[in-house]
């Protein structure tokens, strides 16, 4: 059985990993990945309206990797509209790219899962193979980790180089088109940035565990045996 001190920090490294599964559901969940300011174009170009004038015609939107919402401010107050990127939206994105985050945040959650269970197997037994050990809890971190800092990455990407804001506010407009003024990652993104970095943590706690313990040595001390002890 492993001491006190390697127990305590398998333990951490366990709730560390199962930590991480759930930011990867709450980040899935909630449709705050991005969000951003959108001018309407062509009504500012209808109206030749100068900068003062432009916040009249600057709207918002929020989207996450299942859904999101956009208020339109084209000069006749803001009108909302919520969309949905599965069915809707999908065919005017790059499909595959977008699909590639999906299932890289599902493989995330396996890995966190595998990696808690290594946790918690080195935390009741030693196990006789090195793959099983620290090793294998190291190596299920550094895959979990690298997921979804690639989820993260590719996403990056498709804000950045594959206009996916604009694509998204542009969806089924017909007589206006927008421009995107402003981009901010939101919390979901944020959350999955905790996720890798739980992962990393548990780089730390294994390292940690590995430290060895000084031994306590209890002196004993001999009982000497005197002559006037035997008489009595």
């Amino acid at each position: 059985m492993p001491g006190w001190f390697k127990k305590v920090w398998y333990g951490l490294a366990s709730l560390l990993s199962f930590s991480s599964f759930i930011l990867i559901i709450v980040a899935l969940v909630l449709p705050h990945w991005l969000s951003g300011k959108i001018l309407c174009q062509t009504a500012v170009d209808l109206v030749n309206a100068t900068d003062p004038e432009l916040v009249k015609f600057i709207g918002d939107i929020y989207y996450g990797l299942f859904l999101g919402c956009k208020v339109r401010q084209c000069g006749l107050g803001g009108r909302e509209s919520q969309f949905t990127i599965f069915p809707q939206l999908v065919k005017e994105l790059n499909a595959g790219l977008h699909v590639m985050i999906l299932l890289l945040l599902f493989l995330a959650l396996a890995l966190a899962l595998v990696s808690m269970g290594f946790a918690i197997l080195n935390m009741i037994q030693v196990p006789y193979k090195a793959v099983n050990g620290p090793g294998g809890i190291c190596l299920w971190n550094v895959l979990a980790g690298g997921v979804v800092a690639l989820a993260i990455t590719s996403f990056m990407a498709a804000v950045r180089f594959h206009d996916l804001t604009e694509r998204i506010a542009n969806f089924q407009e017909r007589l206006f088109r927008f421009v995107v003024v402003e981009e901010q990652y939101e919390e979901s993104f944020w959350i999955c940035v905790a996720s890798a970095s739980a992962h990393a943590a548990n780089l730390v706690v294994v390292a940690i565990s590995q430290i060895p313990l000084p031994e306590i040595k209890i002196k004993i001390e001999e009982a000497t045996v005197t002559a006037e002890d035997i008489l009595y």
